[in-house]
C-alpha cells in the first residue's frame, strides 16, 4: 500500500528526519522491511512541514518515485522543521490524478495520510458519501478512497470533534460500511500526532529530547521503538504517547458463547 511516518520534536532538516536514517522513509520505496501489502512505493510522494509561528503547513508532492526527484536531495538538506509528515505511495489502482493523490492531504491547519485501501471502493461508500455537504464532495482533491476518508474526518473536524476522536469515529465508520477495509491514517496538526493501527504495521519512537516518530515501520535498528498493536488509536505529543484500544465493528456480529450447562 503505502509507508508513511510523523515527526514532532527539536528542530530537524527534512532529510535528517526521512532520508538519512538506515531504513528511512525514502529507502522504504523501494525496499519496505514490513510491508504486508504490495512491495514497491513509486506511484508518488509526499512530505508536509511546519515552519515556526506559522500554523499552516507547506508540502511538497510528486507523481514519480521518490529517488527519481532530482530536487529532492537539495529541499531536504536545507528545510528545518520541528514537525514533518511524510509518505511513499503505491496505489491500489491506477487512477488519473497522480500528483493529486500522493499524501499528504491539507485542510487547514492538519496533513493526513492514509495507508490501505477501503474495501469494495467506491461502492461501499456510496451511503456514507451522503453525510458530506455537497460542496465538500466537490472539492474533492482526487478520486480516490483515501482523498474521500480525508473528507470524512475533515468534516468531524470541521465541527470541532477533538483529533483522535475523530480520527477513531471516522475508522468505526468505514469499517461498518466496508469490512475488511485496512484503515491506517495519521495526522497531525503540528503539535500532536494522532494515528490509527487498522490492517497494517504502525511503529512509534520516543525520545530523547522532547521528540517522537510514529511510522509504517522503524527507520533504523533502535531497540527503543515500539510497535502499535492492530485494531488500536495512538495519541501523542513531544512527551507522551497514549494507546487506546479500537472495536472491531464486526466484533458486535459475532454470536453469543453458548450458556454453560448446569446440572
Amino acid at each position: 500500500m503505502c509507508r508513511h511516518l510523523a515527526y514532532l520534536g527539536p528542530e530537524e532538516t527534512l532529510g535528517r528526519v526521512l532520508l538519512e536514517p538506515p531504513h528511512s522513509l525514502y529507502r522504504q520505496a523501494w525496499e519496505p522491511r514490513r510491508q504486508q501489502h504490495g512491495c514497491v512505493n513509486a506511484d508518488g510522494f509526499g512530505i508536509g512541514w511546519y515552519a515556526a509561528g506559522d500554523p499552516v503547513p507547506a508540502r511538497y508532492r510528486r507523481a514519480g518515485p521518490i529517488w527519481a526527484d532530482a530536487s529532492l536531495a537539495d529541499l531536504a538538506r536545507v528545510v528545518r522543521s520541528g514537525a514533518v509528515l511524510a509518505a511513499v505511495r503505491d496505489a491500489t489502482r491506477s487512477d488519473p490524478d497522480l500528483e493529486a493523490a500522493a499524501a499528504p492531504y491539507t485542510g487547514d491547519r492538519w496533513l493526513f495520510s492514509h495507508n490501505g485501501a477501503v474495501g469494495g471502493w467506491p461502492d461501499s461508500m456510496a451511503r456514507l458519501a451522503g453525510s458530506l455537504p455537497p460542496v465538500e464532495l466537490l472539492s474533492l482533491e482526487a478520486r480516490c478512497d483515501s482523498a474521500f476518508v480525508w473528507a470524512l474526518l475533515l468534516n468531524r473536524l470541521r465541527a470541532g470533534i477533538e483529533d483522535g476522536k475523530a480520527m477513531a469515529d471516522t475508522v468505526l465508520e468505514i469499517a461498518s460500511a466496508a469490512p475488511g477495509s485496512r484503515l491506517n491514517l495519521l495526522i497531525t496538526d503540528g503539535e500532536t500526532i494522532s494515528a490509527t493501527a487498522w490492517g497494517d504495521t504502525l511503529w512509534y519512537l520516543t525520545g530523547p529530547g522532547n521528540r517522537v516518530v510514529v511510522a509504517s515501520e522503524p527507520s533504523d535498528d533502535d531497540p527503543r521503538w515500539r510497535e502499535v498493536p492492530d485494531r488500536t488509536l495512538l495519541s501523542a505529543t513531544r512527551t507522551d504517547v497514549l494507546l487506546i484500544p479500537l472495536k472491531d465493528p464486526r466484533d458486535d456480529m459475532a454470536p453469543a458463547p453458548p450458556e454453560e450447562s448446569r446440572p
